[in-house]
């Protein structure tokens, strides 16, 4: 294993070797373990307070795989603590882990350059973010619609925006996206998510055919998914990118 890298300390026209858009099981998993394995990680979420939640109000019978941040994290609380304990104590981890840098922030486009081999990616907040590749892992986010009752609010979950300008950027390169929905478990009030996903015929494993530095992980992508097949996922992501070739 590649020996960790120094806590990221960036300045503007900083380039990160992976970009992690998305802070949910899919992008804490793999931010984790590529700061591990010795990449300059940015982890981008919409909102810090929000990392790494779950879609259960606890973690009892969540099954994460040995072996992952999430487990172990998980093994560190009682089962039958509640989600918000949960996230914190993840949080800590994350933020107490050299070479990932948490930044909250909402990612409208990605631009790449076929020169240099670099993306680029436009904010809401203005500030360009720059990466030598780039994961997208923004889950049930993409232009999804949150109902609830007789309300329907633009949301991934309660109060939490969807990725509309996002998924439209996709739209724009040519990917083609299908609807999926989600219900809630156990949740008052319970709400139903209709979102947005890449379809595998979009992937060629994890990179977006029509990218060279782009990819999609967890439930962003077309198919069934859990917590222990969106966390065996990113562990197969991460594997690859710290042996690809071009890794620096």
């Amino acid at each position: 294993m590649l020996t960790p890298v120094s806590r990221s300390r960036p300045q503007p026209g900083h380039l990160y070797d992976v970009a992690v858009v998305g802070a949910g099981l899919a992008g804490c998993e793999l931010a984790f373990r590529l700061a591990q394995g010795g990449q300059d990680v940015l982890l981008v979420s919409q909102a810090l307070d929000h990392l790494g939640n779950l879609y259960a109000p606890t973690v009892q019978d969540a099954a994460f795989p040995d072996g992952t941040l999430f487990a172990d994290v998980a093994a560190s609380i009682l089962p039958g603590t509640d989600g918000w304990v949960f996230h914190r104590a993840l949080k800590a981890r994350l933020e107490g882990t050299s070479g990932i840098h948490l930044l909250q922030s909402c990612v409208t486009a990605l631009d790449e350059d076929e020169q240099d081999g670099t993306v680029t990616l436009s904010t809401w907040e203005g500030p360009p973010l720059r990466a030598r590749r780039t994961v997208l892992a923004v889950g049930a986010f993409l232009k999804a619609r949150l109902l609830v009752g007789s309300g329907m609010e633009d949301a991934g979950r309660l109060s939490e925006v969807a990725y509309d300008f996002l998924a439209d950027d996709l739209a724009a390169r040519g990917v083609w996206l299908q609807p999926a929905e989600r219900a809630t478990q156990d949740l008052d009030p319970p709400y139903e998510v209709r979102f947005l996903t890449v379809p595998q015929a979009e992937l060629d494993g994890f990179r977006l055919r029509r990218s060279d530095h782009v990819y999609a992980l967890g439930q962003m992508t077309g198919g069934p998914h859990s917590y222990a097949t969106v966390l065996t996922a990113a562990a197969q992501l991460a594997a690859e990118l710290l042996h690809d070739p071009h890794t620096p």
